[in-house]
């Protein structure tokens, strides 16, 4: 294919490609609309990709994932701000995308087919890519005596495999019976374009249908087969899938949820040799000799191995890839929560590097008797792999981020792929240690034991609502529905105070009764990140101490005794019925952007945390 037959369309920025527009995501441009392809059709070999150093990260990736040696950044535009040639090599850099859907409608005529007629041709511009589109070349009843730009048919079908495919239009007009020569056309009754004032025809036979009977639960069966079209890697999947097509519409939120994998990067070196060599695996994993080490010291590489001779970072790199070539998924997923732990709870100033830097404050006086450490956490680096994606149900509401679950997750190439896109933020952070001993008196309480088992009895109603079995199984208990409800609600406040959108602070809950292979964890870390080289500027950090942070944590406390929907907010139980997974929590006081919450703000209860209008005996901070 000549580079004039892959025009560039548009352009995005690096995170939208993860969590946005990844691979099997629609991309609605202004006059097309695309789906990103698979890896096989990535550029992977820099300077517009680059490999990020994650060792603990890959681990978690290889559970789903066995073959994956690399996580590489998506490629990027190298020009800077200079222009570059529309038509030369460097212009051909970025994002593979295919057309999709592939049905197109003229709005002068209403004509619907495929691109595949050739009765539409596709007029690319080079020097404005926005402007790209497909023109229907001698319409009929073009009003201005030009070819129209088509626009894409709004409507497909998915199923919760994470299938995609264009809408059956023939067979559904024809329902299922042959014409000869199908001459389709779409037609529009009304201003609303809702599927009730959708009509498609076909001129040669006559037949014609709404399209409203092809929506609702009771049409559901009504349609056919799903074909298993992978449209993002061009090929149908081998196994065949059962169930019926599910009408979707163009730029619903539910056509793709990317399923990302993250992890906070800490020190796991032994010493500082092999901290710095980890730390810059993507440049020293390719030495192949000390006469390398010596070429790159002359030139000033080294960094801050310079201080040690060739021969002790010769060894440190022997050892470090006899590591990785021996490194193999375990039998379940890897534990990335409990180092994070280890380290956040013992908070050592030598283990401090450039991307991570630790401090610890005084715990606020009127807390001490509750909350054991203050962290902050000065500088951090979060890795983000993506794994795959799902269609129609999120890819949230089905797994739980700790034991490693995944549903129905559709790959993202046609082979086991060797490496994943993956993107690193820095960012800072405010960790908080609640007591052991006082999390384990709260949980002894009667009234805690009951709430305990409402929710896992919502909780096994709500799993299997969504036919996840076993439902007994992830329930994360009361330790958990605490803390996940005290950190939305310091997040809520100190959102308001630190002048970061409540969408640009995350949470990363650290909870677990502790076993022999765990310890116990009762913590949360309240951060946020930036994809700048430079990270963030502070302004979260500096609300951590410890004056500042007693304040807001009194206020946020004294702002979970009422909310706005109260008294139905507080009576709100957790749902007998298997629709929700929270109690007394709404839009009005806990509930936190999706880009905020790693439950989907599941396990939520006011409650919990201090008296409400309707209970008071359950109350952390009574």
């Amino acid at each position: 294919m000549s580079k004039l037959e892959k025009p560039r369309v548009g352009t995005l920025r690096p995170t939208q490609l993860m969590h946005t527009y990844g691979i099997g995501a629609i991309v609605d441009l202004p006059r097309i609309s695309v789906i990103v392809t698979g890896l096989e059709d990535w550029p992977s070999q820099p300077p517009y990709t680059q490999e990020i150093d994650e060792d603990r990260l890959k681990q978690a990736v290889r559970y789903i994932h066995p073959d994956v040696k690399r996580l590489l950044s998506p490629p990027q535009d190298q020009s800077g701000n200079r222009s570059i040639d529309p038509f030369s090599e460097e212009a051909q850099i970025g994002v593979p995308v295919a057309t999709f859907p592939r049905w197109m409608v003229c709005p002068e005529c209403r004509l619907l087919a495929p691109i595949g007629s050739k009765l539409f041709k596709l007029k690319p511009n080079f020097y404005y890519p926005e402007r790209t589109a497909y023109q229907h070349e001698g319409c009929p009843r073009s009003r201005t005596g030009k070819s129209p730009d088509v626009v894409p048919a709004r409507f497909m079908v998915a199923c919760e495999n994470g299938h995609l495919d264009d809408f059956p239009w023939e067979a559904y007009v024809h329902r299922g019976e042959v014409c000869e020569k199908p001459l389709l056309r779409l037609i529009e009754f009304g201003p609303s374009g809702e599927a009730r004032d959708l009509e498609v025809r076909c001129e040669s036979c006559g037949k014609k249908r709404r399209l409203s009977q092809a929506f609702g639960q009771e049409n559901r069966n009504k349609m056919p087969i799903c074909k298993g079209r992978r449209p993002q890697l061009r090929d149908f999947d081998p196994d065949e899938c059962e169930l019926h097509m599910r009408p979707i519409i163009l730029g619903a939120s539910n056509t793709w949820f990317s399923v990302i994998q993250n992890i906070i990067a800490i020190p796991v070196g032994k010493n500082k040799l092999e901290q710095l060599i980890n730390d810059s695996w993507s440049k020293f994993g390719k030495v192949q000799s000390k006469d390398q080490l010596q070429l790159l010291r002359e030139i000033g590489q080294l960094g801050g191995l310079s201080v040690f001779s060739n021969k002790d970072i010769w060894e440190g790199i022997k050892e470090k890839r006899k590591k990785d070539e021996g490194e193999l998924p375990d039998e379940g997923p890897p534990d990335l929560k409990s180092p994070e732990w280890e380290i956040f709870t013992n908070p050592d100033p030598n283990i401090n590097s450039p991307d991570f830097q630790l401090r610890e404050v005084n715990v606020p006086s009127k807390y001490s008797g509750k909350i054991k450490t203050v962290v902050l956490v000065e500088r951090l680096r979060e890795v983000r792999a993506m794994l795959g994606f799902t269609r129609v149900d999120a890819a949230g509401e089905l797994t739980d981020p700790d034991l490693g679950e995944v549903t129905n997750i559709a790959p993202i190439s046609r082979k086991s792929p060797t490496w994943v896109p993956a993107n690193e933020v820095r960012g800072e952070g405010i960790f908080i240690q609640f007591d052991e001993d006082e999390i384990q008196a709260w949980l002894s309480k009667e009234a805690v034991k009951q709430r305990a088992d409402d929710f896992f009895i919502a909780h096994k109603k709500w799993r299997k609502a969504r036919m996840i079995e076993p439902a007994e199984e992830g329930f994360p208990g009361m330790r958990y529905v605490f803390l996940h409800t005290f950190s939305h609600s310091l997040m809520r406040q100190l959102s308001l105070e630190c002048g970061y959108s409540s969408a640009s602070i995350r949470e990363r809950i650290y909870s677990h009764p502790g076993d022999g292979d765990y310890p116990a964890m009762a913590g949360a870390l309240i951060y946020t990140a930036a994809p700048d080289s430079e990270g963030t500027l502070g302004g979260l950090v500096s609300l951590g101490e410890t004056e500042t942070l007693e304040k807001h944590i009194s206020q946020a406390v004294e702002d979970a005794h009422l909310c706005s929907s109260d008294p139905l907010c507080a009576e709100n139980p957790p749902s007998m019925r298997g629709q929700t997974l929270h109690a007394a929590a709404c839009h009005s006081c806990l509930f936190a952007p999706e880009t905020a919450c790693e439950r989907g703000n599941k396990y939520l209860d006011r409650s919990v945390l201090v008296p409400t209008v309707e209970i008071e005996e359950i109350a952390f901070f009574g």
